[in-house]
């Protein structure tokens, strides 16, 4: 079992962007689509998810006893991360789960805080480019940035909550690579002061 990055894209067996997690203290901000608190905990690490919705918790909590991993949860808005104490976290960790967030500012200084000095917060969006097309009709398309964050805005707000990138990989469908642009973009940010 590895960390999900999305659908028919690698994951974290081959863009090892987490490193090794054991006996190392890693929160999932927002349940994943395929959650990747369980994968987080059989690695050895002391796992810790936060998520706004009971049912994704209930529902993650029931495939952990199954697993017989232990998970620490917190029902809360992924910026309400006061459970945890500033320079705490080794890893943060969000798959597809930025999307709803109402104020990305707020939510990266509230990483920002708990990560320790230098640590990686690794996330996984839609690409940009791909939210302007429409999966099953390609010729139906929106406007660049009407669906999501531009490049541009995510560097942006990422650089101004002391961020600094580090890795960027703009993945392809494998089964659909014909598409003509990238369907996920996975990120690592460090970081930056205290």
């Amino acid at each position: 079992m590895s960390i999900w990055y999305g659908d028919n894209v690698p994951d974290e067996d081959e863009l090892r962007l987490c490193g090794d997690l054991a006996g190392k203290r890693v929160i999932e901000l927002g349940i994943a689509p395929r959650p990747n608190a369980i994968a987080i905990a059989s690695a050895g690490a002391k796992t810790i998810v936060a998520d706004p919705s009971a049912d994704n918790i209930a529902a993650l909590r029931t495939a952990a006893e199954e697993a017989e991993v232990r998970i620490e949860y917190h029902h809360c808005d992924l910026a309400d991360l006061g459970f945890a104490t500033s320079g705490s976290v080794d890893v943060v960790i969000a798959a597809h789960t930025l999307g709803g967030v109402d104020d990305l500012p707020r939510m990266l200084r509230q990483v920002h805080r708990v990560l320790k000095p230098g640590a990686p917060f690794v996330a996984a969006i839609t690409h940009p480019v791909a939210e302007m097309f429409d999966g099953e009709e390609p010729s139906v398309r929106r406007p660049y940035g009407s669906q999501g964050l531009t490049f541009s805005g995510l560097f942006t707000v990422f650089d101004r909550s002391n961020f600094r990138f580090d890795v960027l990989h703009e993945l392809a469908d494998r089964h659909h690579r014909d598409a003509g642009w990238p369907a996920v973009l996975v990120l690592r940010a460090r970081k930056q002061g205290v």
